[in-house]
């Protein structure tokens, strides 16, 4: 998920970002960038969300047509995606010349931030493909998105950031009611205790994600977040890939989805999202990019045959409908009150 710099001011801010990362680009170079059109922000946000949903099918096929485990296949996601997203951000240096603004100072409370920010990364990459190596994309991709925004606000509460309200106590029972229909009616059958694996591993992923989101929230503006977290989350990754036996493959097709997974799902989904999240309230954005599981869902039952019973997806659905209603009590709140949705206030897998 991508640049539009700087992040919001506080960790309520990041809880409303939804399933993406709270990290925005703006050019350190003082130029302003030009509005974006509501229609075509929420078009961009949809088209996000629609990249992020190929994510998961495109490592299954990978990992099909290659045999590389989950670790290779977040290695491979992350080292694409940390080179585009350098490259794209030294070109819009390059291009956009103009009055140079004071450098922003990096102590050394934010630096290790951004180191947390890029293990966290790899950390979600590599338990998500995990998680659909053993439950499927579908399980996978359900429980890690659905679980995933409700963390960081639990999260944020921890942090001293206000109680949850009751709106989000309700909407966190309600999701984890649904985990437990979508998990425990799934893990019934043939291969429960792969699924009840790959579902831990999706917990995992979310539990990650919320950490990159709760450690993102509040860094200053000009602090290209997205893209350090990611080169930190490669560099990262590395040595632990090469310890457990790196694997690459010369296989054509292999390498094509392995490139198309760092530059679609990843570089692009990013820079689609928060361009477009500079014209569309918060809440909107989030409930929009509850596409991506519901991508992913179809994706899977159309390609790889997954099926998952009628209980288990009214318990997907649950969880979805969960943050769904979070996100709507909060925007309506917010003009109740009579006041601006902040417009970032994510991921992907």
């Amino acid at each position: 998920m991508t640049p539009h710099e700087g992040s919001p001011s506080t960790v309520e801010d990041a809880a409303d970002a939804g399933a993406a990362l709270p990290v925005r680009s703006r050019r350190m170079t003082g130029r302003t960038p030009q509005p974006v059109p509501p229609a075509r922000g929420f078009l961009l946000v949809v088209l996000a969300a629609l990249c992020w949903g190929t994510a998961g099918i495109t490592g299954d096929l990978v990992a099909d047509r290659t045999d590389l485990d989950p670790l290779d296949v977040a290695w491979h996601r992350m080292a694409v995606g940390a080179l585009a997203l350098l490259a794209v951000h030294l070109l819009a240096r390059r291009a956009f010349s103009g009055p140079a603004a004071p450098p922003v100072p990096w102590p050394r409370a934010l630096r290790w931030r951004l180191a947390g920010v890029g293990a966290g990364l790899a950390v979600y990459q590599s338990a998500y493909f995990a998680a659909v190596a053993t439950a499927g994309v579908s399980i996978a991709t359900l429980v890690a998105l659905g679980l995933a925004p409700l963390l960081v606000a639990v999260g944020a509460a921890a942090l001293g950031h206000g109680r949850p309200d009751r709106a989000t106590g309700v909407a966190l029972v309600v999701a984890l009611a649904g985990l437990v229909l979508l998990v425990g009616v799934s893990a019934g059958g043939d291969g429960g205790d792969a699924v009840l694996l790959g579902a831990l591993a999706a917990i995992g992923c979310a539990v990650a994600y919320a950490a990159v989101v709760l450690l993102s929230a509040g860094a200053p503006a000009g602090v290209p977040t997205t893209t350090v977290g990611f080169a930190v989350g490669a560099v990262a990754l590395t040595p632990v890939a090469l310890a457990a036996g790196l694997d690459l493959t010369t296989d054509p097709l292999g390498l094509a989805l392995l490139v198309y997974l760092g530059l679609v799902p990843t570089a692009l989904a990013y820079g689609l999202f928060f361009t477009g999240v500079r014209a569309v309230p918060a809440a909107v954005a989030s409930i929009v990019t509850l596409l991506e599981p519901l991508t992913a869902t179809a994706l899977a039952a159309v390609v790889l045959g997954e099926r998952l019973t009628p209980t288990a997806l009214a318990g997907g659905a649950l969880m979805l409908g969960a943050v769904t209603a979070l996100y709507l009590r909060r925007m309506g709140d917010s003009n109740s009150r009579g006041l601006a949705p902040n417009p970032l206030s994510k991921r992907a897998p």
